[in-house]
């Protein structure tokens, strides 16, 4: 491998604060694919579950969650492939053991994941950001719902599946199936040096590498790794909710 190649990344879109308002905020996931996705949300340690953890949401519709009054944080992603066999569910990706309700447990990576912090800080701020760090299985975006100030649109638009190299391809049935997934670079191999891991586990050794940079230039948004400047933040108020959009293409409304 060429010595400039660089082995080790952590892929955030990007991460934004805003404050919320003392009416209740509103998670609002919407799916604009032409195919049915799974959504999955699953609360950080301490924080209840959302909506079960999981649910079915067909092409063109959209589902609104209250957030608790009180400091949540978590994560959501898309499941792709969802098929029950008699009373066993499972997804092609992102899937969560089985279930259709997730009730807390993790998906399987690759998925492109958004995280989400509600009500903490003093002006009572919310944080979200899209992160490819588990791979890619559908284009999602975030974005504050009648937020003011700098409130930016983040995440990835593009569609990596068609562009996928061969060598993270995430395919269901495994080998000759389609691609459903593409994975990050420390998925496909498990290396210390693209997981971050043992010797690579420090801030001076955490590099992009061509699989990063696939995932960069693809969707021509940032990517930070822990070297870097601080995480891109960005504050606006008064947002009534926050929407997560898959399949967010380039010529729809936020």
């Amino acid at each position: 491998m060429a010595s400039s190649l660089f082995l080790c990344t952590f892929f955030i879109l990007a991460v934004t604060t805003l404050t919320s308002p003392t009416a209740a905020l509103i998670l609002t996931l919407v799916n604009n694919c032409n195919y049915t996705v799974w959504p999955a949300i699953q609360p950080n340690a301490g924080h209840p579950v959302l909506a079960g953890g999981g649910f079915t949401l067909h092409t063109l519709t959209h589902q609104s969650i209250p957030v608790p009054d009180v400091h949540w944080s978590g994560r959501v992603w898309a499941r792709t492939g969802c098929t029950y066999s008699g009373t066993a569910f499972s997804c092609a990706s992102g899937d969560c053991g089985g279930r259709l309700q997730c009730n807390g447990a993790g998906g399987a990576a690759p998925a492109s994941l958004a995280q989400v912090e509600a009500h903490h800080g003093n002006g009572d701020y919310v944080s979200y950001s899209v992160s490819l760090v588990d791979g890619f299985n559908v284009p999602m975006t975030v974005t504050p719902h009648e937020g003011k100030g700098v409130c930016p649109v983040v995440g990835c638009r593009a569609e990596l599946l068609a562009t996928c190299p061969s060598v993270l391809q995430h395919r269901v049935p495994a080998v000759h199936g389609p691609v459903v997934a593409c994975k990050s670079g420390c998925e496909a191999f498990h290396t210390d040096e693209l997981c971050c891991r043992n010797h690579f586990n420090s801030p001076s050794k955490w590099r992009e590498s061509v699989y990063s940079n696939f995932f960069k230039h693809a969707c021509q948004t940032k990517v930070t790794f822990a070297e870097e400047n601080p995480l891109f933040r960005n504050q606006c108020s008064p947002p009534r909710g926050i929407k997560a959009i898959f399949c967010h293409g380039k010529d729809q409304p936020f």
